[in-house]
Order: structure tokens, then sequence, then C-alpha cells
């Protein structure tokens, strides 16, 4: 038995699902992926059998300057060597605090977590607790906001989470500003928030996310834009500053510390402070954690601003990210499979559509896609660009590209089933396994 699949089955046995993430386990990923990875060094990581692959999945986008960058790691090792966890509040986690603030105009206040769902959950209760209001909106079409029941309640994988607590939570279609008012007009006056990410592969269109900014508003409600993606990667000042808004509150998380675990919430003052100790109204408990100051990622928070103004990271994203997808859809023209196979969105971050021979999108092509990939070589479930995905790593992925498209296309004459090695993947939100 190869280390890959003792390890595998050591993760079955000791954790569910295999993996910390429902986007790491093995339903996500076709059968001739690598089950379990040792390491990572710039935008290559490698198994256990010591099989080197390169990176497009990039630890589910957090990784935005490459595995192990030196001036990143060292960074952090350094706060580590401080203590890495104090009793009272370090330097580092005021000179972060600080550079979020400096860095985004509308952050007047920011507090730190682990991870994003954490800051989303709080950007909600910070919203009722101001708003005095219970409903939160928020986009059907956007996929993941948070582990918690506000959210899971609303998906189709709801199991332990109370009935009672699932009507609070209403929806809204992106870029379709009356559905939002019909939102509004089923609550009339007691909708706290309305959350949504600033764009994924669809942007706004006609000013939308301004419009929803001003509804909100006009209806007493807090705008909240969820940045875990879209920060980081859309511009320096993130999608906030690229599409022209100010938002009430931000989270963020993902790419901003370079794979550290941080997350944060930021926004107005005049909402933040109700978590604080500087106003004489009732107190919020807003984020209270040991570890949600831990010193490591906030001093990799800080380096990770400097070397992405210092070297243009941003810059970077949208280069090689146009540069891959039209390199990829001039590959799918020659092959003549234009129609069946697209990268599409924001260069910065785009997704790729697999389509079948009826013109459906398809799991089952899109699972032959990936494994492909990963026969010659490149781990790409889908597209997080990094800095450290240069030209000759551009190379190898277009080269990759256009071998496993070939196999595509026969699978388009033939059928999908005699060329996937085993099941197709499946999405992580359904009712049953």
């Amino acid at each position: 038995m190869s280390r890959n699949t003792t390890y595998q089955e050591k993760a079955h046995n000791y954790i569910p699902a295999g993996a910390h993430t429902y986007s790491r386990a093995d339903d996500s990923y076709p059968l001739n992926a690598p089950p379990v990875l040792e390491r990572g060094q710039g935008v290559y990581v490698w198994d256990l059998e010591g099989n080197k692959f390169l990176d497009f999945g990039m630890a589910l986008r957090a990784v935005t300057v490459g595995y192990d960058y030196d001036r990143i790691s060292n960074a952090a090792i350094a706060q580590i060597r401080n203590g890495n966890n104090l009793t009272r509040a370090s330097r580092i986690e005021v000179e972060a605090a600080e550079a979020m603030c400096n860095l985004f105009p509308w952050v007047e206040m920011v507090k730190f977590a682990k991870n994003g769902s954490t800051v989303t959950t709080a950007a909600l209760k910070l919203a009722r607790a101001y708003t005095g209001k219970k409903y939160i909106i928020r986009c059907a079409q956007h996929p993941f906001f948070s582990y918690d029941d506000w959210f899971i309640g609303d998906t189709v994988m709801d199991a332990g989470v109370l009935a009672e607590m699932k009507g609070y939570t209403l929806s809204f279609n992106y870029n379709d500003i009356t559905s939002l008012e019909q939102a509004f007009a089923s609550h009339p006056g007691d909708v706290a928030a309305v959350i949504l990410e600033p764009a994924t592969t669809d942007e706004p269109v006609d000013d939308f996310l301004n419009k929803v900014k001003t509804l909100c508003h006009k209806n007493g409600a807090v705008f909240i834009l969820d940045e875990m993606i879209t920060g980081f990667r859309w511009h320096l000042q993130g999608a906030c500053r690229y599409y022209d808004v100010e938002p009430d509150l931000v989270t963020f998380g993902k790419g901003m510390a370079n794979g550290f675990s941080v997350a944060a919430l930021g926004g107005k003052r005049e909402i933040m402070e109700l978590g604080g100790l500087k106003h004489q109204g009732e107190r919020v408990f807003l984020i209270s954690t040991t570890h949600g100051a831990e010193m490591c990622g906030l001093g990799a928070l800080v380096e990770t601003i400097k070397v992405y103004k210092e070297l243009d990271v941003v810059g970077q994203l949208w280069k090689t990210g146009s540069a891959l997808m039209e390199g990829m859809n001039a590959i799918a023209g020659e092959l003549g499979i234009a129609d069946y196979f697209k990268f599409v969105g924001v260069p910065c971050s785009p997704n790729f559509i697999t389509k079948d021979r009826s013109g459906e999108v398809s799991l089952a092509f899109r699972t032959l896609f990936v494994q492909e990939m990963i026969n010659c070589g490149v781990l790409m479930p889908w597209v997080a660009i990094c800095y450290s995905h240069q030209q000759a790593e551009l190379d190898i992925a277009l080269e990759a590209g256009r071998q496993s498209l070939k196999v595509y296309r026969k699978a388009l004459e033939q059928g999908v089933d005699g060329y996937l090695e085993g099941r197709p993947i499946k999405p992580v939100f359904r009712r049953f396994n």
C-alpha cells in the first residue's frame, strides 16, 4: 500500500470527510488526484510519494503570493519567536490593525479572527445590534458565507439547524435590484443587513453595488460586502475600490496573509465600536477568541501588504490570469470545442465552464478535465492565480490544457464514461452522500 493510500485511509478514520474543509475532500476531486499532500513551495505541491504538481488550487485561494514565500514566512517566524500569543494585546496586533485601516479608507476599526465564517457572522450580529432588526438578506448566487446556522440553514445541507432559526435569512438575486426590493418588502422595517460578495464570475452591472447600498440605507439596513475572495485579488484595496463602492462593514480572509490563518471584520467606527469599550450603550459580544490575534498570522499579514505594494502582486494576478484565459480559450477554439469548454470571469480570478454534448453544464466533463490536467502534472480543481505563477508555469499549464482538451474532445465524440477513471466529482451542498 502506498503512503498516499495509507494516509488517505487514516484521514477518513480520524477526520470526518477526511479533511477539515469539504472542498479538500475526496468527492471534490477525480480519483487520480493526490489524496494527501506533503508540502508546497512557490506554486508547486508534492504528495507523499514525492510526485510534484503545478498547483492552481493554491489552498482554496488563500495563497496569493506563493507557498512558503521567504519574506512572509520569515515575518511569521519572527512573531513566533516573540511568543506568538501573549497575555494582552501584542504590538503586531496593533500594527496589523493600523495597516488594515490605512489600506482601506472605509475601514475605521477592525477585528481579527481565524476564519471567514467567524467574521461574517459577527458582521450580522453587529448589524442586528446596530439596527435592532431581525432579518438578513443574502445573495442567492454566492455560494458560501459561513458554516453558522444563519447561512447553512438556508441551504440543502441544513441538518442540525433548528427550524425556527431558518426563517430569518432571506435571499435576492445578483444584479437584480427588483428582487432585493421585494425581499425588503416582505419584512418591512425589520431587515438588519444585506450581505453579498462584490463579484464572482459575474460582475456588477449598471452600478448595482451602489444601488444595493442606497436601498439598504433607505430601509435602515447595514450594507455588508464579503471580500473573502475578491479582497487582495481584484485590487490592492479590494473589489470595493475596483467597483467604487464603500460598504458599512466588510469581511476579509483567504489571501490577506498568504495562507496564514487570518480573517478580518472591518467597517464604520459607529458600528464597530458597539463591540468595544468606548461607548455608553448596551454591550455587544463581538469577536473574542483566544487565537484570533495569533501573532504569526498578523506578522504575515503586515508583510503580505508590503509585498503587494512593492511587487504589484495584483497586477501580476491580472496579467497571468488574462494570458491563461486567452490561451485556454484559443486552444479550445483550435480543437473545435469552444462551445463546450470555456474560461470565463474576471482575469484575476477566472473560472472554467464544462459542458456535455447537449450543451448542458456537466460535472462529469469537469471531472474529466481536472483528471487529465492531473495526468499532465497540473492540479487545477479551480483557478486560483498566484503571484508566483510566472511565464514558465503558464507555459506548463497551457500545454497540459492542450493535451487535456484533446481527451475532452474525444469524450464529446465517444462519451465521457469511457474516459473517466472513476466517479464524477460532487457538489459540496447536497442533502445526502
